[in-house]
């Protein structure tokens, strides 16, 4: 059995060869790994790779390489392990009640272990309760006529035997799609989970599982899945199916190592967090929270700012950035990409929202002419105003911040 070795980095952290435990063959797969991924997840430096704003979980040749966020630098390190897991929670990209999300401190757990017990025990429930059939085509030799018989290969398979016949016919079983997606991924985690504390119950479950086809999965067939009544069990399975089959590269290393990868890009779950935090926070009052607006901008381009919330007449527009700026100074790109929201969206204020200190500082207005708003032969001018937020991402006991919401109110009230 392979010895396993684990890597705990950070974000924008470096990591060279000979450091616990990271070989040659290790970086030469990270590379082809970020060349799939058209350089995003690292910076490829002497010897090493510097990571970015990917976290999350890489495996390979029997080395695990956690990448967790950490958005103070000065902080404590142990504070910041385990925030990943909390935030995929939040976010519901990951159930809460996992037996292993639940344990994942006392068993230091990676973030790959507690993605695979919870699809075992996913596929597992299925098997327990009875898994689905459904009609499918299969072409092959039959004793009996029945179905389509298909002339020109039964010429030439049934020669000499007489008594047969090459049919296209229907037939109720297991062996359909779904399953065939599910025994993918099943392989998968069977693979990765040899020799840790998840062995057993990956091939309880898959000898368990019914014997199906083996086919290749391909992205455009795993996106064309709908379910039905019948199937609409198999959704949360499917998606940590999905998930799996879609971060797995085999072979990625000139044919020698399997690599299977799991990260997360940290702006979109720190846009994902506070948009669900403030839709929390606003529930039964008269502010509407929404996420991801569009509206066209010039030619096929269109303007997305993160969140807007409006309250009766008044609309404010927050842009999430979870990397904090240096000297505490927004970039002139992102002022004037706030003020263009401003201007598209009739709104009175823009936020750029930080993780870090909470800090209160008062909006400022852009040193531009009133804009003028044209509505039934009446005009109203708007004084465009911006402001830089910070908010802390935990709480004294090292928990994600319960009361971010409200604090994220009391930023634009200031």
């Amino acid at each position: 059995m392979k010895k396993r070795n684990n890597i705990s980095v950070f974000e924008h952290q470096r990591l060279y060869i000979g450091d616990q435990g990271f070989k040659q063959v290790h970086l030469d797969a990270l590379l082809k790994l970020n060349e799939y991924h058209d350089g995003n997840y690292f910076e490829p430096i002497a010897k090493g790779v510097k990571f970015n704003q990917y976290v999350g979980v890489i495996q390979v040749d029997g080395l695990t390489i956690e990448i967790n966020p950490k958005a103070d630098k000065d902080d404590d390190d142990n504070k910041w392990k385990g925030v990943l897991l909390k935030m995929l929670q939040a976010c519901g990209k990951l159930k809460a009640e996992s037996s292993g999300a639940a344990h994942v401190k006392k068993q230091h757990l990676n973030l790959l272990e507690v993605y695979f017990e919870l699809y075992l025990l996913e596929v597992e429930s299925l098997v327990r309760k009875g898994l689905i059939k459904q009609y499918r085509k299969q072409t092959q030799n039959t004793k009996a006529l029945k179905g389509k018989l298909e002339f020109a290969g039964h010429i030439s398979k049934n020669i000499i035997h007489k008594e047969r016949f090459y049919t296209t016919h229907q037939v109720y079983d297991s062996n359909h799609f779904l399953h065939q997606v599910l025994q993918k991924a099943l392989t998968i985690v069977t693979q990765f989970a040899n020799g840790s504390r998840l062995q057993d119950l990956a091939n309880r479950v898959q000898l368990n599982f019914p014997e199906v086809d083996n086919k290749i999965i391909t992205a455009k067939e795993l996106n064309a899945i709908h379910l039905n009544r019948k199937s609409n069990g198999y959704n949360n399975a499917l998606e940590l199916a999905r998930l799996i089959i879609l971060n797995y590269s085999p072979d990625i290393s000139s044919g020698k190592e399997k690599m299977l990868s799991l990260l997360f890009d940290m702006n979109e779950l720190w846009e994902t967090y506070i948009l669900k935090q403030l839709q929390k926070e606003c529930v039964g009052t008269d502010i509407k929270v929404s996420g991801q607006e569009s509206k066209s901008f010039w030619g096929s381009n269109s303007l997305r700012p993160d969140i807007v919330l409006r309250q009766g007449e008044k609309t404010i527009i927050i842009d999430t950035k979870w990397k904090r700026p240096n000297r505490s100074s927004a970039s002139v790109g992102d002022l004037r990409q706030m003020y263009t929201y401003c201007r598209f969206w009739d709104a009175e204020k823009a936020m750029l929202l930080y993780p870090g200190d909470y800090a209160e500082n008062k909006f400022k207005s852009y040193l531009t002419d009133d804009y003028s708003k044209h509505e039934n032969d009446e005009a109203s001018d708007i004084d465009h105003q911006c402001k830089m937020g910070f908010v802390s991402v935990l709480g004294e006991e090292g928990e994600l911040d319960k009361d971010i919401g409200n604090k994220i109110i009391k930023l634009l009230e200031g």
